[in-house]
């Protein structure tokens, strides 16, 4: 990527308020380009309107959803996911390469993870049988379950954790610095007569400038750039998710889920599941039998954190605006179904709403809106999965300063 990349300013005793790289946003997205521009040498100032990190990367199940993407998307997770694993070993955050059990219940799940396992390469997906699916997701039996897969190249992040790390890690660096509670209000670029770029950013604490800024603010890509976020056709999707404890004897230990868990309604939403040929007769299957999940545009899936506690969710909703209101029915829906997959009791400790950027027209957005100035929004709910590999070629595709 060196060959690629602009080259660095000179070095700074310390950081002032012109550098090498501003980027807009302290989320997963944000801190992925952040920390690679640092690798490469950039001095880099990373500005963010909240405190700390509140929005999509904290709220999620902490789940690199690597092996149920496909075509670009896959290599790109691929190539995120070996940034994620190297940047854990940096910032000091756990990336367990724990993959992902895909649950079957029924014989259409079953023939989608064969099809699929039939199309990976040797051992990416890996079938089990009823008793090793039950084993992994911590269940002494396998009632109800047929079989299901291993997913080899998941990654599980601690959601509540890991932004953090990687915030400080930035902030620590020489050439690297996290603004928190200044919020950007704009961006403007501009290419000299001799061919050198200056951007200027516009923040609630005073003005940066720098060679390149690139804008990841998420879903708020309307509040900067409106006609943007309509051509892509940005709307809000609105999650609803719970942190749970499980039910066990107090003479046993927590029950322990190393992988993420998934389920039908997983395979309804990520490509490498729906482009199989078994796809639309498991829909026709879930609208048979359990319309009510599809309603909700529900993702029946957990991973456990390391206090023994599980993220389970979640469901779907799109609006330009997302309203602040969480349904109960919806959220008994999906404890309901977590606890016929998990065949234990669980007791709700956290609600939350969860809010990221979807768009129907792709699953990603890149685009410069100024000389210098790069907005990048992740629109398909898989900012974990994709943020390493989409910097990567955000910060590769800039063409270098004469």
């Amino acid at each position: 990527m060196n060959d690629q990349l602009p080259a660095v300013g000179p070095a700074r005793a310390g950081l002032s308020d012109d550098v090498d790289l501003v980027v807009i946003g302290a989320g997963i997205v944000g801190l992925a380009h952040a920390s690679l521009a640092l690798a490469e040498g950039w001095s880099v100032v990373v500005v963010d309107r909240d405190h700390e990190a509140v929005g999509a990367s904290v709220r999620n199940f902490g789940h690199a959803c690597i092996t149920a993407q496909s075509g670009d998307l896959h290599t790109m997770a691929k190539s995120s996911r070996r940034h994620l694993l190297a940047m854990a070993e940096k910032a000091g955050f756990r990336a367990a390469e724990a993959g992902a059990v895909v649950i079957a219940r029924t014989p259409a799940e079953l023939a989608i993870l064969e099809e699929l396992a039939a199309a990976r390469e040797a051992g990416e997906v890996q079938l089990l049988d009823a008793e090793e699916t039950s084993s992994r997701i911590g269940r002494s039996d396998a009632e109800g379950i047929l079989g299901g897969a291993w997913l080899r190249d998941d990654l599980r992040v601690d959601p509540r954790t890991t932004v953090a790390a990687l915030a400080a890690w930035v902030d620590a660096q020489p050439r690297g610095e996290v603004r928190w509670n200044t919020t950007a209000l704009g961006a403007d670029g501009a290419s000299g007569a001799q061919g050198d770029q200056t951007v200027v950013v516009r923040t609630s604490r005073g003005t940066l400038h720098a060679r390149r800024a690139i804008v990841c603010v998420g879903n708020d890509v309307d509040r900067l750039w409106p006609e943007l976020a309509a051509e892509h056709q940005i709307q809000r999707c609105v999650l609803q998710m719970a942190r749970v404890q499980m039910a066990h004897d107090e003479a046993s230990a927590e029950p322990e889920i190393v992988p993420a868990v998934l389920t039908a309604t997983s395979m309804l939403r990520y490509p490498a599941f729906t482009d199989m040929p078994s796809a639309q007769g498991l829909r026709e299957q879930v609208v048979a039998a359990q319309p009510e999940l599809l309603e909700i545009g529900a993702n029946v899936m957990c991973t456990q954190r390391p206090d023994g506690t599980l993220l389970v969710g979640d469901s779907h909703a799109y609006s330009l605006t997302a309203a602040p209101f969480l349904d109960e029915r919806t959220s008994q829906i999906l404890l309901d179904e977590h606890r016929a997959v998990l065949g234990r009791d669980l007791t709700v400790i956290e609600r939350w709403q969860g809010v990221y950027a979807s768009s129907d027209v792709a699953p990603y957005l890149v685009r410069d809106v100024a000389p210098g100035v790069t907005v990048v929004s992740v629109t398909s709910g898989v900012g974990m999965t994709l943020s390493f590999g989409l910097a990567e070629r955000t910060l590769a595709a800039m063409a270098p300063t004469p």
